[in-house]
């Protein structure tokens, strides 16, 4: 290992021992860099251009004059090196008589651009200082510094929130290779707080993860409604993937430790995200925390992530819809066909206008109890084949593109008529004995008004399009009086401007 004795790290809490893992698990020799940051020259560092898949540095530039390079990731005087890599150092030395030209980054630049020797890049989240000729009173400065963003770090939590969402057309075709329309809406988010602390806590939520009752009915009561499996689970996998996925990745993580809490309003057992919003609230705060970057987590790989932390941690069922949009955040039109996935390992995700959206709605069961279990055999079927199933994804995916063309051209009877044939597409395909008697109680309801109406999720809630204003109120009174909960949808839409309503 070779460390320049002369430079100091942005972090005081560096993780070393994770660096000698990463060098330990790869074919080659070690590099750490860091983003520059802005008005850091390029011409003062060596400049490194890194696989994001393999890792391997595949192009190393020795202090580029500006303009040469518009790569910003920098290379320092922090390496690891195999035994049988060092005879190279004295081959370099003969090639370089000229003492100026006998520089680490000039032996860098010759093994990786000339030998192919395999190079590996780690990155560290922050970047380093000091580098070259300094005096002690810049070591005080800059120590002062640190020492007081670390206070400034200390006092001020994070905080991060992730929205509910509705599947407005296509789904559940995003597990089948289908295209889907998803909004996230404003009336329900997750939310989780980050606090830099001694020892990482994860704290309980009193309703959603309870240790005490008052009684044995209360035990009942609440298990009956808000089930077993509390947001405690979502809140440990997600840092154990988090970790597991930035060692992976070659990013040195700092060795701080955190308190982690949440707390939601989403309803749960409806259908509504509440997981994945979870999940994604809690990778929001660790990307902040460590501060991770959209490069080193792209939205693509974001959604990815959320989905793999809830199917091979804790075994649910899921596709990629709820979790896409709740990463891209306000109307998302998704393509997940075989091919996109196979190639890019993603589909093409599209963020759609919000300015103009017609009066959307959304009912629930207050107790979801009976909302049936939504997803069967079906995938079962469709991986065997049956024509039935492949078809129905099919059709899924051409409603989604020809909602799209609806949206785009404001025409809101189109879209109601889309979201009706949306269900019928699902009732056939699911059964009503899978869909259960309580959304099938919704949907009878909702059409008693003339309103479209299908479900946004995997069951036990309803959304809906109703264009007279008028019925739209008798409606929600006869909702209330089935004992559902009723609610005017307001879409979220991340560039902070409200989605005004077509009919006001």
């Amino acid at each position: 290992m070779v460390i320049a004795g002369d430079m100091l790290c942005a972090d005081q809490n560096f993780d070393i021992a994770q660096v000698l893992r990463f060098f330990r698990s790869k074919p080659g020799e070690l590099a750490i860099y860091y983003e520059l940051e802005e008005g850091e020259k390029s011409s003062s560092r060596g400049i490194v251009e890194v696989c994001p898949e393999t890792h391997r540095i595949s192009r190393f530039l020795e202090k580029p004059q500006e303009g040469v390079t518009a790569l910003r990731l920098a290379s320092v005087v922090f390496y690891c090196l195999r035994k049988a890599t060092l005879p190279y150092l004295s081959d370099f030395l003969t090639l370089q008589p000229q003492a100026q030209d006998r520089t680490f980054g000039r032996f860098w630049e010759w093994i990786i651009n000339e030998e192919k020797l395999p190079v590996f890049g780690m990155k560290l989240p922050t970047g380093f200082q000091l580098i070259g000729q300094v005096g002690l009173s810049d070591y005080t400065k800059w120590l002062a510094h640190y020492s007081a963003q670390q206070q400034q770090c200390l006092a001020k939590p994070i905080t991060c929130r992730s929205y509910a969402r509705v599947g407005l057309m296509g789904n559940p075709s995003d597990g089948f290779n289908g295209k889907t329309i998803a909004m996230t809406i404003s009336n329900f988010w997750a939310e989780v707080t980050l606090m830099e602390s001694q020892t990482l806590v994860l704290l309980p939520h009193p309703l959603n993860d309870p240790t005490e009752f008052g009684s044995l009915q209360d035990l009942y009561c609440i298990s009956r409604k808000e089930g077993y499996l509390g947001g405690l689970r979502l809140l440990q996998a997600t840092c154990k993937k988090f970790y597991q996925f930035c060692s992976k990745q070659g990013i040195a993580l700092t060795k701080q430790n955190f308190t982690l809490k949440y707390d939601t309003n989403i309803p749960r057992q409806v259908g509504l995200a509440g997981s994945s919003a979870i999940v994604s609230a809690t990778l929001k705060s660790l990307m902040k925390f460590y501060n991770i970057t959209e490069s080193d987590l792209p939205k693509p790989t974001r959604a990815n992530f959320i989905l793999n932390v809830e199917t091979d941690e804790l075994f649910i069922t899921a596709g990629l819809q709820d979790r896409v949009v709740q990463v891209y955040e306000g109307l998302v039109y998704m393509d997940f066909s075989k091919q996109l996935m196979d190639e890019q390992g993603y589909g093409d995700y599209i963020p759609m206008d919000m300015s103009s959206l017609p009066p959307f709605w959304l009912a629930y069961l207050s107790d979801p109890s009976d909302s049936g279990r939504i997803h069967s055999n079906v995938r079962q079927r469709w991986l065997n084949g049956e024509a039935e199933v492949v078809e129905a994804m099919k059709s899924f995916a051409a409603l989604t593109d020809q909602a799209r063309v609806a949206l785009q051209g404001m025409d809101w009877s189109r879209l109601a008529q889309l979201m009706d044939e949306n269900f019928a597409l699902r009732r056939s395909v699911y059964t009503e004995d899978c869909l259960g008697p309580g959304n099938l109680k919704m949907v009878q309801l909702a059409r008693q008004f003339g309103s479209a109406v299908k479900l946004p999720g995997s069951g036990g809630a309803v959304v809906g399009l109703c264009l007279d204003q008028v019925r739209l109120v008798e409606m929600r009174k006869s909702f209330q009086e089935a004992g559902c909960v009723f609610c005017v949808i307001v879409p979220y839409n991340p560039s902070g401007t409200i989605g005004t309503n077509s009919q006001d």
